[in-house]
């Protein structure tokens, strides 16, 4: 390996804020998933307190011994598991922190765009998934639904750095041109918050379903969540942002393969899945948009694209071999 103009103690700085960023993140997701377990619902908790307004109006009226009548106690439960859950939402912002860190620092230990290889790129997306779902999520009443993007955002660093990993080296010669930090930059973007489309749109499948109406463990967490339409509405909002984002870095593909391999198009594998599912996401968008189509089906087309996008992440560059395969893998 082409070690000559890489500062490796700045390589192995960006290597310990990967591995903290990834522990807190861990940690994070067990904090909101013990708030999410243990809270009670928003309705539930609502009917209790009305419950304890009125039983304190009626003790009231009827003279019973109060020291302080009609003021309703808070239920320290409650508060000890909202404790939880924003100490959970501040070591995201800390993981989010430390993975902008391990980004940056590669970055200037190579002395290039930090994208030019599977492990960077897919730390970028999954940087630009959690940024995404920062701005999404930002109400309190959508903290719960951090759980739910917390699991495949790690999935997706544990994979980076157990099975993508590449030490710091210049970039390889077929990925020399200024369309690198353009195209890989976008399509990162874009297929970040196609993530947080597609786990709304999950979790409102599982909300508009006969599951979430059980009395049992997985109901009652599932009717925690935002009600049906606010996820609905997050997944085709964030659809939408995304789109176009992609669609551009698509294009930008395109143009920088007239410039390497001297056509626009040449239908390789990864090529084909990235054209085939913006094609899906444009169904959906359309879907969404036409009578008899919306809710579940052109949210189940929206998962479709999802899986479609993360297959395209992996399983293109792992298994198959193309143009776009490099930094070991493929």
């Amino acid at each position: 390996m082409n070690t000559e103009h890489i500062d490796i103690d700045l390589a192995r700085y960006s290597d310990w804020a990967f591995t903290t960023s990834v522990v807190v993140l861990v940690g994070a997701l067990l904090l909101l998933a013990v708030e999410l377990a243990y809270s009670r619902g928003r309705k539930a908790d609502e009917r209790s307190r009305e419950e304890q307004m009125v039983g304190a109006a009626v003790r009231s009226a009827v003279g019973a011994d109060s020291m302080t009548p009609g003021v309703v106690v808070e239920d320290p439960t409650r508060t000890t598991d909202e404790r939880i859950g924003r100490v959970g939402l501040a070591l995201v912002y800390v993981g989010i922190a430390m993975l902008f860190a391990c980004i940056v620092l590669r970055g200037l230990a190579t002395t290039r765009v930090p994208w030019g290889n599977m492990y960077e790129f897919i730390n970028l997306t999954s940087f630009c998934g959690l940024i995404a779902a920062a701005v999404v999520l930002r109400r309190p009443q959508f903290r719960a639904l951090w759980v739910f993007v917390l699991v495949p955002e790690l999935i997706l660093l544990s994979v980076s750095g157990k099975w993508l990993y590449t030490n710091a080296a210049p970039v390889m010669p077929a990925l020399q041109s200024y369309w690198l930090p353009i195209h890989v930059s976008v399509v990162s973007l874009g297929s970040g918050v196609f993530l947080v489309a597609g786990v709304a749109s999950i979790l409102f499948l599982l909300k508009m379903s006969p599951l979430a109406h059980q009395d049992n463990g997985f109901g009652r967490m599932i009717e925690r969540l935002p009600d049906a339409q606010t996820l609905d509405r997050i997944a085709y909002r964030t659809t939408i942002f995304a789109f176009p984002i992609f669609g551009f870095g698509v294009i930008f593909g395109a143009i920088w393969a007239e410039e390497a391999w001297g056509r626009y198009w040449g239908w390789d594998p990864k090529e084909t899945v990235s054209f085939v599912a913006w094609v899906v996401y444009a169904a959906y968008l359309h879907a969404r948009s036409t009578a008899g189509w919306r809710d579940k089906k052109a949210a189940w087309i929206n998962v479709v694209g999802f899986v479609a996008m993360v297959f395209n992440l992996f399983f293109i560059n792992l298994v198959t071999v193309g143009l776009h395969s490099y930094a070991g893998v493929g």
